[in-house]
C-alpha cells in the first residue's frame, strides 16, 4: 500500500497544484537593491561582531600580563612618587598662579596710576599755556606802552634841541603819527 501511494502521490500533487492560485509581486529595481543592502549590511554587522569578540579576548588576555607584570615590578612606591612630584607641581603652579595675579594687579594699578597722572599733566599744561598767552598779551601791551613814550620822549627831546625859528606860515600838524600807527601829541609851548 505504501508503494501505491508512493505512485499516487505525483498525481494527487499535481491535481493540487492546478486547483490553487498563487501571486507574485512584481519587485522594482529599488526595492531589490534594498533587499540586497539589507543582506549585505547584516553580513556585515556579524563580521564586525565577530572582529569585536576576537578583539576584545585579546585584550583581556593582555590585561591580564600587565596585571601580573605591575604586581611583579611593585609598582606602588614608584606611584606614590609620582603621585608625590604632582601634587608638589600643583603647589608650585599654584603660588605662581597667585603671584601672576598680584602682578597683573599691580599693573593695572600702576596704569591707572599714569593715566591719572597723565590727565593732570595734560590740564598742568593746559593751564600754563593759558597763563604765557596772557602774559605775554601783558608784555606786548607794556612794549607798545614803553616804545610809545620812549618817541614820545625822543620827539620831544628833538623838538627842544631845535632852534626856535619862526616859519613862515605853514600849519603844524597838532598830532604826528608813529610808524606803528600809535598817534603822539604834541604840545606847542
Amino acid at each position: 500500500m505504501i508503494s501505491a501511494m508512493h505512485d499516487t502521490s505525483p498525481l494527487l500533487f499535481q491535481a493540487a497544484a492546478q486547483d490553487t492560485v498563487v501571486m507574485l509581486v512584481a519587485r522594482d529595481g529599488l526595492a531589490t537593491v534594498a533587499g540586497v543592502a539589507s543582506v549585505v549590511v547584516s553580513i556585515v554587522l556579524l563580521v564586525l561582531l565577530g572582529i569585536i569578540t576576537v578583539l576584545f579576548f585579546q585584550l583581556r588576555k593582555v590585561a591580564l600580563q600587565l596585571n601580573g607584570m605591575m604586581k611583579r615590578l611593585e609598582m606602588d612606591p614608584l606611584l606614590d612618587r609620582s603621585r608625590r612630584v604632582a601634587e608638589n607641581v600643583d603647589f608650585i603652579t599654584l603660588a605662581i598662579r597667585s603671584d601672576v595675579e598680584m602682578v597683573n594687579r599691580s599693573v593695572a594699578q600702576l596704569s591707572d596710576r599714569l593715566t591719572q597722572a597723565s590727565d593732570r599733566m595734560e590740564e598742568r599744561i593746559a593751564d600754563f599755556n593759558a597763563l604765557m598767552e596772557v602774559v605775554q598779551g601783558e608784555a606786548e601791551g607794556v612794549f607798545v606802552d614803553t616804545a610809545s613814550t620812549v618817541r614820545g620822549v625822543t620827539a620831544g627831546a628833538r623838538r627842544l634841541q631845535e632852534p626856535r625859528r619862526r616859519r613862515p606860515a605853514e600849519p603844524r600838524p597838532r598830532h604826528e603819527p608813529a610808524h606803528d600807527g600809535v598817534v603822539i601829541e604834541v604840545d606847542e609851548e
